[in-house]
């Protein structure tokens, strides 16, 4: 050791930096010479196995595709309540010179587009899907050809391992070297599954078309093309705007394989494509019909395809429940007997704890309008929303306003309901009462107006987008109108259901869904949903104020507060609306939405023609009256039997929990009684919107076009702008929209 700096001496127990060195050197020669004879080891491994698979193969025929199994939708007990038929002789081969050349270059340039010059395998694409799984990057395609897509359909299956795709490929490049192009595509064609329960391109033709395949034309030909790679995706029914710019990627890969001209691409526009209509012996009657369309629309966002559901014998277990199903059903169907024959109801029954749809009812025909999926306006069911932005921003329920008409902007007067008031009141009070010009002044006064609203609304589960709307709650131009408030936007019956139900969860929010498990026939599990945490979107005492104040609502419209036989009266919140129907004096829409703590469930009334909605005396028709009903026996089934449980105890918001004691004013005036012929009883705070003379808030409206859609808009822009008619719609079908101004709250 040196005596001077006290550093240790270098002695032969510690290596020198050159011995370091050298032996970090023959470290890393090690490596490398075990890797130069590993990689070599391993290649001639997999080509060995390459040859053995591909010598021992049996090129397919497409008669050794996988028999079609019938997929069962099953309901919490297990019983089946929907099925999925893959119809008996659907597929019709085809002869390769009976399919429009248009036909086979749409589908090279939406699947393959070096198919005619690879061997049964791309390379290229075999390298970009083994670097997205590298990467983690789901869009970086699956890299199979036609050639694999065809064997896997016919002989290997989807099964989801190495291999199998290592099979595939063996079997594809046998294929490619057995038979001609022309064999190919034609098995290819003849097997593939194109949607709306069509194998193969000839039945393709007849589902989207109605016509031989070999009368298709190039446009046609690029739209059964684009349902390729996830049919349901892709329909033009379900989804119009995917399906047009896949559409349009097919023509521009045809234009780049020099299979069409560009002048003839830019002439181009998207064919009519008539509504689907399932076969009548594999569809399912009634309610469970539109159950089963929801089911498979969420099996595609589960990565379960559509080939799975037809060939792998499924058994898909839904959230929906028995007993509220009977309920919400048997309310729909006796509450509407003796009323007007254009009278339809939907409802969704939701579980706040797990976000799982326990009763659904879009309409009596299971192939028809679902009216759960479609855009309609909420009227002062919407107000909740306001109250929840409002508590957010500090303003509590003590808060109060005057109910004295209101001068808003343009010249617009809003006014209440039959001229109801309270003088000034609290907002408690003026959420029993719907009084609009509380609840607007209220609106006026928050912290972003009208977007403070729009922002509660979509935050509590109102989808921000669905059908052909880009962007709920909000006009063309991207702003958001005062009539927001009073339910001038067109929001669903399933988000309403849902964004309730976040109330009924002290402000935690779980995304609405129908699936719960997806089995296959040999009891492979392909989904088990896990439990929800949800979400955290508004403090459990913005929530719990909310409640608080919509507790006396259900009693207060009507008398449809809930009872139960074993326990008696059972705690609730609700609220009921109405829309107008345009400037005519008559309503169009009526809700009722509400909660305990284990269901929340939305009603809708209303018609599918754009026409005044009456009652069974042909009296104006409110939400205090039908829907309340409706809401009152579905719930009350629901629940019958299950103990009562009591809202929580909410915190103080701005110096003030729960409800705060209001005493009558001198001014206040009490709701009207009428006769049952109107309708409306006692009046019961519906709330609905009432203008000055000669002034209309511009509002969407309009009917549903009849037929088939998981969604779809009333019909109108958003922009609102005076009459708006109904038009084209997701459903799509037949129908005609009637003008409606929709100034209705």
């Amino acid at each position: 050791m040196s005596a001077g700096n006290g550093s240790p001496s270098r002695t032969g127990q510690e290596p020198t930096k050159t011995e370091s060195v050298r032996k970090r050197q023959k470290i890393i020669s090690w490596v490398v010479g075990l890797v130069g004879i590993g990689v070599p080891a391993v290649a001639l491994i997999a080509i060995i196995a390459f040859m053995a698979v591909y010598v021992s193969a049996d090129v397919p025929r497409p008669g050794d595709i996988k028999q079609n199994q019938v997929a069962l939708i099953l309901n919490t007990n297990g019983k089946t309540i929907a099925k999925v038929v893959p119809p008996e002789g659907n597929r019709t081969d085809v002869k390769i010179s009976d399919i429009p050349k248009s036909v086979q270059n749409a589908v090279i340039a939406a699947e393959d587009r070096e198919f005619q010059t690879n061997s049964g395998f791309s390379v290229r694409g075999l390298s970009r899907a083994v670097l997205g799984k590298f990467t983690g990057r789901d869009d970086a395609g699956g890299g199979s050809t036609i050639t694999q897509q065809y064997v896997k359909n016919a002989l290997v299956g989807d099964e989801h391992s190495y291999t199998r795709k290592f099979k595939e490929l063996a079997i594809a490049t046998k294929m490619s070297t057995k038979w001609s192009k022309d064999d190919i595509m034609a098995a290819y064609l003849n097997t593939i599954y194109f949607g709306r329960g069509a194998y193969g391109v000839s039945a393709a033709a007849q589902a989207y078309f109605r016509k031989d395949i070999s009368k298709v034309t190039t446009a046609e030909a690029a739209v059964l093309a684009s349902s390729i790679r996830s049919p349901s995706y892709y329909d033009p029914e379900t989804n119009p705007e995917a399906a047009l710019n896949r559409w349009n990627y097919v023509l521009d890969g045809m234009v780049s394989i020099g299979a069409l001209d560009k002048t003839e691409r830019a002439a181009m526009k998207y064919p009519k494509v008539p509504a689907y209509r399932e076969d009548s012996t594999t569809a399912d009657p009634g309610p469970n019909g539109l159950i089963k369309r929801q089911v498979l629309a969420e099996l595609e966002s589960l990565n379960i395809s559509e080939q799975q559901v037809r060939t792998e014998g499924l058994k898909i277990t839904t959230t929906i429940d028995p007993k509220v199903q009977a309920a919400v059903v048997s309310a729909a169907k006796n509450k509407l007997q003796g009323e007007q024959k254009t009278t339809r109801t939907a409802i969704v029954s939701i579980d706040p704890a797990t976000g799982g749809v326990r009763g659904y009812y879009g309409g009596s025909d299971g192939l028809g309008w679902d009216h759960a999926q479609a855009g309609l306006q909420t009227g002062s069911s919407f107000k909740v929303f306001a109250l929840i932005a409002a508590l957010e921003q500090d303003i509590p329920l003590s808060k109060t306003y005057s109910s004295s008409p209101y001068q808003a902007t343009g010249g617009l007067t809003v006014t209440n309901s039959d001229g109801e008031s309270c003088g000034t009141c609290n907002l408690a009070t003026a959420m029993k009462m719907s009084l609009n010009t509380v609840y607007y002044r209220l609106m006026m006064d928050l912290n972003g107006q009208a977007q403070a609203v729009a922002d509660a609304a979509h935050k509590a589960g109102v989808a921000e987008t669905f059908g052909d709307i880009p962007h709920t709650l909000q006009d063309k131009n991207g702003g958001v109108e005062g009539g927001v408030v009073l339910g001038q936007y067109p929001s669903r019956v399933i988000d309403m259901a849902s964004a309730y139900a976040t109330l009924a969860a002290s402000g935690i929010y779980r995304a609405p869904h129908f699936v719960q498990k997806v089995e296959t026939s040999k009891g492979e599990v392909l989904f088990d949903r896990a439990k929800d945490p949800g979400k955290r979107v508004f403090e459990a005492k913005v929530a719990d104020n909310v409640t608080a104040a919509l507790e006396p609502i259900a009693s207060y419209s009507n008398g449809n507060g809930l009872s139960d036989d074993t326990y008696g009266s059972r705690p609730s919140a609700s609220k009921t609306g109405t829309a107008q129907l345009g400037d005519t004096g008559q309503n169009k829409d009526a809700w009722m939405v509400g909660y305990t703590p284990q269901l929340s469930t939305a009603v809708w009334v209303g018609t599918d023609q754009g026409i005044a909605l009456k009652n069974a005396w042909g009296g104006p028709m409110y939400g205090s009256g039908l829907s309340a009903q409706i809401w009152k026996a579905s719930m009350d089934g629901a629940l019958q039997g299950q103990p009562i449980k009591q809202f929580p105890e909410p915190a103080a918001v701005g110096g003030q929990a729960g409800v705060p004691y209001e005493p009558p004013p001198v001014t206040y005036t009490p709701p009207r009684t009428r006769s049952n012929n109107s309708g409306r009883n006692n009046g019961g705070g519906d709330g609905n919107l009432t203008l000055a003379p000669g002034v209309t808030i511009p509002l969407p409206g309009g009917s549903p076009r009849h037929g088939r859609g998981n969604s779809g808009n009333y019909g109108g822009d958003n922009s609102g702008g005076g009459d708006t008619t109904g038009g084209d719609t997701t459903g799509g079908g037949d129908g005609t929209g009637g003008d409606t101004t929709g100034n209705g709250g």
